[in-house]
């Protein structure tokens, strides 16, 4: 089998595709979507901290001077959200809005934010199994990181049921070569995501409350700190990343878990090892297989030449299983102490919710462990087509 990221079975279990690649042809391009496949942890890394690559080429060439193609007109309102948010803007752009809202994910932030998540997490796992189990991703997986993330925000209750549905919607445009109905629903959820925001932030300009949204809302008329659709862009990216791969680990974690029985029984045995698991369910079996930059000056990858002009994709899956970095790195071990895994990027556009993913997820797996120790697999779970954002459609267990 060869690198095809619209094939089932390569999605289902890449790893001995990139292990072929990291031997073989560490730096490749694939033809179908003209990009640089990147398979080493050494390169990887470099490369999310080289700041001749980027996320965007927009803040230094418009399509024409870099040789590409303007999106399509139809696309313009998922590109407005998409744009206005830190991930795809580069400094000072970047700097500007990752100051704004960082002070929001400082450790002792996200540490004051610990028995709230514990609370939630316990009941979603208490309820759980009350009812003998069901889709650990629906039912458990899913509630916590969109409950957290909202009520960070100030996303009323009721409306949260919406979130879910959008996010997924907006990251189907992220898979390589999205088909035209899922561009058409990308488009349709940025542009539905970014009215309700819009409201409610200028709801919250007039009647601030105890939440970010408020207090983003109070900086947009102050010269040029924040504009409102750098508002709209930051709370979507928020939503977004703030429970997606969360819920990908969740799912991708504990299928781990139940095809490696024994390390389970380690970790029931020794709760204290959360932590670590944690890292390496995040490493084994990354909920985010591949990050794309834009190379805005020539570079030089493994020898190979790579042009400005063109895109590297960066394959996390690879790069967090390279026996030149991780012991074994087959061996899915809960307990494994030294974790470089890149599974939260590097660079300046390193994951800002990372301390609350491990909180949320440390709290998850621990809730589980407690309120259904004997959980049992009920049936072998499906992944979903996507390969970026990989993850399973759901996880039936029983308790």
């Amino acid at each position: 089998m060869r690198f095809d990221p619209w094939n089932p079975e390569f999605v289902a279990h890449p790893y001995d595709v990139y292990r072929d690649l990291r031997d073989h042809d560490p730096v490749s391009f694939f033809e179908p979507t003209g990009q640089w496949l990147v398979a080493r942890h050494a390169d990887v890394n470099a490369l999310l901290r080289d700041r001749r690559l980027g996320r965007s080429y927009l803040h230094v060439a418009s399509h024409e001077e870099f040789g590409r193609q303007a999106e399509p007109e139809f696309q313009e309102p998922f590109w407005r959200v998409i744009r206005a948010g830190m991930l795809d803007v580069e400094p000072p752009v970047h700097t500007r809005l990752r100051r704004l809202v960082s002070k929001a994910f400082t450790p002792r932030m996200v540490e004051s934010l610990r028995p709230r998540v514990r609370a939630i997490a316990t009941g979603l796992a208490e309820e759980f199994a009350e009812r003998g189990g069901g889709d650990l991703l629906a039912e458990v997986a899913e509630p916590l990181p969109v409950t957290v993330i909202a009520e960070m925000l100030g996303v009323p209750e009721a409306d949260r049921h919406l979130l879910r549905p959008w996010s997924a919607d907006i990251c189907g445009m992220y898979e390589l070569n999205p088909s035209a109905e899922v561009q058409h629903t990308a488009v349709r959820a940025a542009a539905e995501f970014s009215g309700y925001l819009r409201e409610l932030a200028r709801a919250r300009r007039d009647r601030p409350g105890d939440d970010m949204i408020s207090a983003l809302a109070q900086v947009v008329d102050e010269g040029d700190r924040l504009t409102e659709d750098e508002l709209i862009g930051t709370c979507v990216l928020l939503l977004n990343a703030g429970h997606e791969a969360t819920v990908n680990v969740t799912g991708n974690g504990w299928w781990s878990l139940f095809r490696n029985p024994g390390e389970l029984d380690r970790l029931r045995a020794d709760p204290g090892l959360l932590p670590t698991a944690v890292e390496e369910l995040m490493r084994w079996d990354t909920p985010l297989q591949m990050f794309e930059r834009w190379v805005l000056e020539d570079v030089e990858i493994g020898g190979v030449r790579i042009p400005r002009g063109v895109e590297v994709a960066l394959l996390f899956g690879s790069a967090n299983r390279d026996p030149e970095v991780f012991d074994d790195p087959d061996r899915f071990d809960v307990g494994r102490a030294d974790n470089p895994h890149i599974s939260f990027g590097a660079g300046i556009h390193f994951c800002l919710g990372a301390p609350l993913a491990r909180v949320e997820l440390v709290e998850s797996f621990g809730a589980l462990l407690r309120a259904a120790p004997k959980m049992e697999l009920a049936e072998e779970p499906a992944w979903k087509p996507n390969y970026i954002i990989r993850g399973l459609e759901s996880l039936k267990v029983a308790v």
